[in-house]
């Protein structure tokens, strides 16, 4: 995809503050630390649009970018951080469960997991969770770059096997570009 123009439109934490637009949005969902931020840059060829940061946790709100005044990727804040409230947290769920119940405009979500990291219960109850929201989904393996091709493979594999999803994952690297092509072609796909 080319893109023309890409920007940092909200920061919100309800429906109020959410754009008014109903332009289609791509949800970005994955664990504190994953690499969404960096996977947003990326694909926008924008360094530091999306703030990263080597603290888990930093993503408190949903953040909106708009690319090409056409669409949102839309960052939620990331689950399974140990270091805030559990009162904290249950205000992040609440947070991104209103956003996917009463937004229509959300064409789609890109599930972003740390291609080194072991799945557990959080990815399955993440997969479980997003199964009710009848949206398409991809799953994104971020830090590809960071194994060799066989353990990416038998990770990709056990993965899939592991958490019964269709597809296998798409091989993302923020510091190689890997996987920037496949990822655009897979929100082409689910915007409408």
């Amino acid at each position: 995809m080319k893109i023309k123009s890409a920007e940092f439109t909200a920061s919100a934490v309800d429906g109020r503050s959410f754009p008014k637009d109903r332009l289609p949005e791509i949800a970005l969902i994955g664990r504190s630390n994953v690499g969404k931020s960096s996977l947003i840059n990326t694909l926008v060829n924008r360094k530091g649009l999306a703030h990263t940061s080597s603290q888990p946790g930093k993503t408190r709100t949903i953040n909106f970018y708009r690319v090409n005044g056409e669409f949102y990727l839309v960052d939620l804040p990331g689950f399974g951080y140990a270091a805030v409230s559990r009162e904290e947290k249950r205000s992040w769920e609440k947070m991104i469960d209103g956003y996917l119940e009463d937004r229509p405009s959300v064409g789609g979500a890109l599930v972003i997991l740390d291609a080194r990291r072991e799945t557990g219960e959080a990815e399955e109850l993440l997969y479980d969770w997003i199964g009710r929201f009848n949206i398409p989904v991809v799953t994104v393996f971020t830090k590809a770059d960071k194994l060799s091709s066989n353990e990416l493979a038998s990770n990709m594999a056990r993965l899939k096997r592991d958490l019964h999803i269709a597809a296998a994952p798409v091989p993302f690297s923020a510091t190689k570009g890997t996987g920037k092509v496949m990822v655009w072609k897979k929100i082409r796909e689910m915007l409408p």
